[in-house]
């Protein structure tokens, strides 16, 4: 280009020699003779080219005898005037990872657009439906052991969920609703709304999400959130559709899906978050004790096929009604996309490994053994998918599975024995004990089918099978007592007395219940398959 430049006053010259009839007549047929002094301007530009080739030598060898000279940039920064200051560098403070393409990951939404934005609000709708069969045929149809499925052989509304993100001038809201089986089956593995008044259970059972806060522009964004929020430990999102299985293993099954309090998200890098938390406790809308739980997450994205996640939980007293007994919890996981070949037929693989370790010591138990501060009290558990895209993600598929022990099942989800939950549990059901040291081994597998024809929807077929080495799962004779209604009082021994009659008679032991029909007791299998078919979609 600069060769072209160098020439152009010579060309301009040139120009400005011949007559304009003469350029007139070069251009129409030739017709006229060209100017007598044609030969001498040929001449003179001849010569400058020789010039120019001269020149252009002589800066190549002074290049190439300088040992700091580097190769001009291809990309160079546009050159402002002294008086305009430097424009600077885009960020985008609300949006971290933004640079790379995360739908891949287990645990996140594969949306890649929105379906409508404005300055002020996204709106956010979910639906997830579910059809369940259990193998074991429970004649109640009610399935235990499990944070997302509940009902055997129906159709079941799993979750309705209408909301979205609120964001003006740096302040934030979010709020997400849980019509459906969320609404009950959720409430129902925290403990801590039976500790005084005011039926926190009922006053936040329809939110699954609900917080305000603030964005500070600092580092590359900084969010500072109160309210209801997902906690992400177990890796496994909240909402089915995110994840590669219906069904997750027990380690995300068996922990927190939600957290209330106050975190903190600072993003140092573009890849790196840190978010402190301040909370109530372990999945708790209150207060067991009166002690506060502190925890929080560190995620690392360095590459668009890596992503590293670790949450931490301590301090917090959550075993209701056992005021001195602390609980400590990490929770790791690694999310790796080996192969990306999109078009290639199979688009891409992937896997992602969680391994979690816990305990809980003080209140008389300990995280060693048989010590003098009582039995062990621990949780070690891991999961492993792996994950298949073909046929430009309109397919995949993923298999996997993992295994819990939990000795003092302090983390065990109780099964819901004649209306059993987790806050009648603290008083101790007769059925599936929780006492300190009480064994509790699992293991399960599942493969999952997923066909996506668009990225609002998921029809997903998945089949499960889960071994406990005591009986947990629901049998044939099901786990509600007869006429086949609760009797309203799961941490005693239904006797079957009046069955006839559609009654029944409680008795604090199973002596008392001799004389009254006997004793009744549900029907637990160590063994569940089942097989789901699903609807999820997400707008």
């Amino acid at each position: 280009m600069a060769r072209y430049l160098l020439l152009l006053p010579a060309i301009l010259t040139a120009s400005t020699l011949i007559p304009p009839a003469a350029a007139f007549q070069s251009q129409t047929a030739g017709v006229a003779p060209p100017p007598s002094n044609t030969p001498a301007i040929l001449d003179e530009l001849e010569a400058m080219k020789k010039r120019i080739d001269q020149l252009e030598a002589e800066l190549k060898a002074a290049r190439a005898s300088s040992p700091a000279a580097e190769p001009a940039s291809p990309a160079q920064p546009v050159v402002q005037s002294k008086s305009e200051p430097p424009a600077p560098a885009a960020v985008d403070n609300f949006t971290p990872f933004a640079d790379y393409d995360w739908t891949w990951l287990n645990g996140n939404p594969r949306n890649k657009d929105v379906a409508f934005d404005s300055k002020f609000f996204t709106p956010e709708i979910r639906a997830d439906l579910t059809y369940t069969y259990d193998f074991n045929k429970p004649t109640d149809d009610s399935m235990g052991g499990s944070s997302e499925l509940f009902r055997s052989n129906e159709i079941q509304l799993e979750q309705m969920g209408i909301g979205g993100d609120f964001h003006w001038d740096n302040v934030r809201a979010r709020f997400m609703t849980q019509f459906g089986e969320y609404s009950t089956a959720t409430i129902r593995n925290d403990p801590s709304y039976a500790k005084g008044q005011w039926d926190l259970a009922d006053a936040d059972r329809y939110l699954s999400e609900a917080y305000g806060g603030y964005h500070v522009n600092v580092m590359h964004g900084m969010n500072i959130d109160a309210g209801i929020f997902m906690s992400y430990i177990g890796l496994f999102s909240y909402y089915n559709f995110d994840n590669w299985a219906y069904q997750p293993s027990y380690v995300s099954s068996n922990t927190p899906w939600f957290f209330q309090g106050v975190r903190i998200q600072m993003f140092p890098t573009h890849h790196l978050k840190i978010e402190p938390w301040i909370i109530n406790g372990w999945q708790s809308y209150a207060s067991g004790n009166s002690r506060k739980g502190l925890g929080g997450q560190v995620k690392y994205t360095p590459y668009s096929w890596l992503n590293i996640v670790s949450n931490n939980y301590g301090l917090g007293h959550d075993d209701l009604y056992i005021p001195n007994r602390s609980r400590i919890h990490t929770d790791n996981s690694i999310e790796l996309k080996y192969f990306d070949r999109p078009g290639f037929g199979l688009d891409k693989i992937a896997l992602t490994f969680t391994g979690d370790l816990g305990c809980e010591f003080g209140g008389g138990v300990s995280c060693h053994g048989d010590t003098k501060g009582g039995p062990k009290q621990s949780f070690i558990g891991y999961m492993l998918y792996n994950r298949f895209w073909w046929h430009r993600d309109l397919f995949a598929l993923t298999i996997g599975g993992g295994q819990i022990n939990n000795p003092g099942r302090y983390l065990v989800l109780i099964p819901p024995i004649n209306g059993e939950s987790a806050a009648s549990a603290a008083i101790n059901s007769p059925y599936f004990t929780g006492n300190p040291g009480d064994p509790f081994k699992a293991w399960d597998t599942s493969m999952t089918f997923d066909y996506m024809p668009r990225q609002w929807i998921t029809f997903r077929f998945e089949g499960d099978y889960r071994h406990a080495n005591v009986p947990y799962w629901s049998g044939a004779g099901g786990i509600t007592p007869p006429p086949g209604t609760n009797n309203g009082f799961p941490t005693q021994y239904a006797c079957m007395n009046g069955m006839a009659s559609g009654q029944t008679v409680l008795a604090a032991a199973s002596a008392s219940c001799a004389g009254a029909g006997g004793v009744w007791f549900p029907d637990l299998r160590r063994d569940e398959i089942l097989f789901d078919v699903d609807l999820l979609v997400k707008f």
